[in-house]
This record gives structure tokens, C-alpha cells and sequence, in this order.
């Protein structure tokens, strides 16, 4: 066991929580990864074999819905985990897993991760905890995209970036995370030109700075409002 797999293993707001025999443990048992951008850790269906914790960089979770269209569901990053289902006896991943920045990842293979489990109750219940979370997440976006104006779901997407990601600048809130108007398109069920359009329409009303994969909230007020449909 490594000191710095021990430190990555507490720093993580997730499983920093566990008692400290539980995060020795995961630490000596940790395998390493890495990818650059676009590289997947895994497909949507592939069997779920390994637990990942995010190091450095950032990995983005996609699904694919019954109608074949593909929306981004989250991005993970350093501190978090994901691929939690691989505790599941034989699970698949219901998304798939791409490195949107170079990432580092300490890895636990599905065999491990149980023993694990079996051994420190409290990472099978956080785990447990996180994948409730996560399909809830999924079934989020789905409703969102069922129910919800182009507009409401655009600016619930950016407001949810501002907590995952938000760097507080003189211009505003800053998503911290390169991010394009496609990924907003696949976050959002819409398509490239919906996406500029409303972004144009945004910034010349003061809400939004956009720049080259970049976002500044400057009113986050007025997302909310958009958001929660206050303005009809």
C-alpha cells in the first residue's frame, strides 16, 4: 500500500467516510488507471468488472435511451467514484464511462471489491447508498426530457455543472470543466443549433458568458428561474 493511494482514499468526500481499517484496506487493494480524452472505462451493458475512484481529470457518464438518443447523465470527478454496481453479483453498467480530461483512476476489480465488502459492511452500504443516487440521477434526465421545455432543461443542466463544478470569478460562476455545446446538446435531448441558439439568447440577456468550451453563469437568479419555468 502506497501513502498516496491511502491519502486518495481519505480525500474522496465519498469514501473518506468509512473508518479508516475500511480505507487501508481499499487502499493496499487499489489497482491504477489512466486515460486521455475519449478514452472509455466502459460501455453501457459491458459487465460491471471494476469499481473506479477519480484521482485527477474528469470522466463523463453517458446512456443510451430505449429511442437510441444518448444524453450525458453526470460528470465524475477527483474524489468521486463510479462504476459502484460492480458490487451487484453479476451486474452490467448502465452507462458508459469517457474521460472528458486525462484522468488517473485508483481501479478495484469486481472479486476484490466484494471481499471487501464482505469484510467492511459500511463500504457495501455507501456503495449501496451511491447507486441509488445514481439511478435516480438517470431517471432524473429522462423525466427532464419527457416533460421539460428545451429552455427548463438547458438551464437545470448548467445549474447542476455550477454545483459539481462551479469556480467563483469576477465575471460570475465559471463551470469548471471544458464544455461544449454538443456535450449541452447530449445533456439535454436537443440538438446543436437549439443549444446555440438559447446560449445567444441567454448571453445578450446578461445570464450567461460563453467562450470556446467555456460557461460563466453570471446570474445564477435568473437560471433558477428559467429552471423552475417562473417566467411563464
Amino acid at each position: 500500500m502506497g501513502d498516496a493511494e491511502l491519502a486518495a482514499v481519505s480525500a474522496s468526500p465519498q469514501l473518506g467516510q468509512l473508518p479508516e481499517a475500511a480505507r487501508r484496506a481499499l487502499a493496499a487493494a487499489a489497482g491504477e488507471r489512466s486515460g486521455g480524452r475519449g478514452d472509455r472505462l466502459f460501455h453501457q451493458g459491458d459487465p460491471a468488472n471494476h469499481l473506479f475512484l477519480v484521482t485527477a481529470g474528469r470522466v463523463k457518464l453517458t446512456q443510451v435511451g430505449p429511442d437510441g438518443q444518448e444524453i450525458i447523465v453526470r460528470h465524475i470527478g477527483p474524489g468521486e467514484i463510479l462504476g459502484g454496481i460492480a458490487l451487484v453479483e453479476g451486474a452490467v453498467y448502465p452507462v458508459s464511462g469517457e474521460v472528458l480530461e486525462p484522468a488517473r483512476l485508483l481501479a478495484w476489480p469486481r472479486g476484490e471489491l466484494r471481499r471487501l465488502a464482505e469484510e467492511h459492511p459500511r463500504l457495501a452500504l455507501l456503495t449501496t447508498g451511491i447507486i441509488a443516487g445514481r439511478m435516480h440521477e438517470i431517471q432524473e434526465r429522462f423525466r427532464e426530457l419527457a416533460t421539460q421545455r428545451v429552455a427548463q432543461r438547458l438551464a437545470r443542466a448548467l445549474l447542476r455543472l455550477v454545483r459539481q463544478a462551479g469556480r467563483r470569478t469576477a465575471e460570475g460562476v465559471e463551470i469548471d470543466l471544458p464544455l461544449s455545446r454538443q456535450d449541452l446538446a447530449e445533456m439535454t435531448g436537443t440538438t446543436l443549433y437549439t443549444v446555440s441558439r438559447t446560449l445567444s439568447a441567454w448571453e445578450s440577456a446578461g445570464v450567461v458568458a460563453v467562450g470556446r468550451e467555456k460557461v460563466v453563469v453570471v446570474h445564477p437568479h435568473r437560471l433558477v428561474e428559467i429552471a423552475e419555468d417562473l417566467e411563464r
